[in-house]
């Protein structure tokens, strides 16, 4: 080959070379033009997270006995462990025979105001008979009397009747006093019915808050969810309120992540949200926007221009709706990094491989 038409040779395959970088770049571009999101559409990283419950007790105890562990999916209601309860049942034993004491204390308190009922019925008839006798010895003190005048009886019969009145008349005044007497029992029986039955209240409050504090001492789940952590082991004593279990509530969970300024100001509570995560990309989890923060997150904290305020962004939570949770609770995990995508107009239209969620 001549020195010319090797030269042209190579001018000919640098066109091509050009050519095919100048395609290649192009091919590039249009790729990643294309990768963006479109209008309407924004996004952001975050982790699954759950609200977390702590199983703690309610008064200070030992630990009986733990029935769930770590990774254990718990449903609700079940029971996770229980605090000994030796001591406080020996209390409601004692709560149990101070309110049979009460109520027999009742039945007594009843009976002797029968008692004193009758007491009275008996002095009420004693009262009666001494007015009766009051009433024939007035009378014959009356007949003495106009007798002694006209010197019919003797002066003595008539001190014997005046005085037969007046004794008659004194017992009168003591029945009457020994009736007064009655009622004053009847009243102190009828109180100590009263402090009886308020014996018997007390009785029966203690066992029901002695049965209350045995119950709680059986810790239950309160949602279902999955045990996370075993904060203590069995036999341990702990304080009241000292936690036990942690559970993570898989009936409430959601992704936070971060929007900027612009972004974060557009999106509506309630928006549509999707979350792919990276261990299950393939698999669409639709979601819907329950927070949005009111305070900006990440320095600086105060801003005066226009540019600085662009730098901050704003915590928002996607949250995936509940029947889903329920339908598939024993996929779910929490920590699993991903992405969310959030609508920030409602009229936006979702790409191709965001649109088909899981059901």
């Amino acid at each position: 080959m001549s020195k010319k038409e090797s030269g042209k040779y190579n001018k000919y395959t640098l066109v091509i070379i050009l050519a095919l970088v100048a395609a290649g770049g192009y091919y590039a571009w249009q790729k990643l033009n294309n990768s963006g999101l479109p209008a309407g559409i924004a996004s952001g990283n975050g982790r699954i997270e759950a609200v977390e419950i702590d199983i703690s007790t309610k008064s200070p105890g030992r630990i009986r006995e733990i029935m769930a562990d770590e990774g254990d999916f718990v449903n609700e209601g079940d029971i996770l462990a229980r605090m000994d309860t030796d001591q406080v049942e020996s209390q409601r034993r004692q709560a149990e025979a101070q309110l049979r004491r009460a109520e027999i204390g009742i039945e007594t308190a009843h009976s002797l105001v029968a008692q004193r009922e009758a007491e009275k019925k008996a002095a009420e008839a004693v009262v009666a008979q001494r007015e009766a006798q009051l009433d024939a010895a007035t009378r014959r003190l009356t007949r003495s009397q106009q007798l002694s005048e006209s010197r019919t009886v003797s002066q003595q019969i008539l001190d014997d009747d005046r005085a037969n009145a007046r004794g008659v008349e004194a017992a009168v005044s003591a029945a009457k006093a020994q009736l007064a007497a009655t009622d004053a029992g009847i009243n102190a029986a009828k109180a100590q019915v009263i402090d009886a039955e308020a014996a018997v209240d007390a009785a029966k409050a203690a066992i029901a808050s002695i049965t209350i504090e045995i119950d709680d001492a059986t810790l239950k789940a309160p949602k279902p969810g999955r045990v996370q952590y075993r904060v203590a082991q069995p036999g341990e004593v702990i304080s009241a309120g000292g936690r036990v279990l942690n559970l993570v509530d898989l009936s409430d969970v959601y992704m936070t992540f971060f929007l900027p300024t612009a972004q974060a100001g557009q999106v509506a509570i309630g928006a549509e949200a999707r979350i792919v995560l990276d261990a299950a990309p393939q698999l669409v989890i639709p979601a819907s926007i329950s927070f949005v923060a009111d305070v900006a997150q990440f320095t600086p904290k105060s801003v005066e221009t226009e540019e600085e305020r662009q730098k901050l962004v704003f915590r928002v939570k996607a949250k995936i709706p509940q029947e889903l949770l329920k339908k598939h609770i024993q996929m779910v995990k929490t920590g699993l990094p991903g992405s969310v995508y959030v609508k920030l107009k409602s009229d936006a239209q979702w790409p191709d491989n965001l649109a088909e969620p899981v059901k």
